[in-house]
């Protein structure tokens, strides 16, 4: 049974990344709870998948294409939000990726640098375009995406794991500078999480081995990581900030 957070109820929400996996999911377990989202992403036709979707179950949902590595365009993003939904309560920086093997020798400068704009000065800069009106109003919840990569070493390549310990120690600073001024932020580091990428690539027999290094026994899925976010965003939490919370099936204990 999903937990329900009536504090959520009209309040408003920008979800990145949110065009597929854990942020689409996220977005819609927001809608759900009532929250009007703004679903960021740059699939144009699946943004449209997850807002007709959540429109059809009732929730109010807006799409807006724009590349979180641009600092104009997210500017552009937070004028059209504030315009169409109105100030923002609620801003889950999902956007990212990159993350897949690369040894480190091969690891060359310029992948370095891409990687660490798409997962970690993305981030910054969705947070440098919204806080300022969380600020104004001594209210919010920023919600960031880091992984277990970031946490331990693993099989991902070294910028990725680089950029999402980054993460954590941006959600760190930040929460102990602004938590006076009534923002709180946290943050979500998932381990092996079921989205339909991983699952289109991953056989079942990995799967299976996968699942099997998880004290839980299981793989997790975009459910579990979107009712973690749905926590950190209610008032619930509203004594939790600076927090990393390892979604990871008791594989991550550090």
């Amino acid at each position: 049974m999903k937990s329900s957070y009536p504090d959520l109820d009209g309040r408003i929400a920008v979800v990145t990344g949110g065009s597929r996996g854990i942020g689409a999911q996220t977005a819609r377990s927001l809608a759900a709870q009532g929250v009007a989202v703004c679903v960021v992403g740059r699939d144009r036709d699946a943004l449209a998948a997850v807002v007709a979707g959540i429109r059809a179950t009732g929730g109010t949902a807006v799409a807006e294409v724009t590349d979180v590595t641009d600092e104009h365009a997210l500017e552009h993003l937070r004028a059209v939000v504030a315009a169409d939904l109105g100030p923002v309560d609620i801003l889950a920086a999902f956007a990212g990726g990159e993350g897949y093997p690369v040894p480190s020798p091969q690891l060359t400068p310029q992948r370095w640098r891409a990687v660490l704009e798409a997962d970690l000065t993305s981030a910054f800069l969705t947070v440098h375009a919204f806080l300022p009106m969380m600020l104004d109003r001594c209210r919010g919840s920023i919600i960031l995406m880091s992984s277990a990569s970031g946490r331990q070493p693993s099989r991902a390549n070294l910028a990725y794991g680089a950029a999402k310990a980054g993460l954590t120690m941006l959600g760190r600073h930040l929460a102990t500078e602004i938590g006076s001024a009534g923002v709180r932020v946290n943050t979500i580091a998932p381990s092996s999480i079921l989205t339909e990428k991983s699952a289109a690539n991953m056989p079942e027999a990995v799967q299976r081995q996968v699942a099997a290094g998880h004290p839980l026994g299981r793989l997790g899925t975009t459910g579990d990581v979107a009712q973690t976010a749905l926590f950190l965003a209610s008032d619930v939490s509203s004594y939790l900030t600076g927090l990393t919370i390892d979604v990871a099936g008791g594989r991550i204990t550090n």
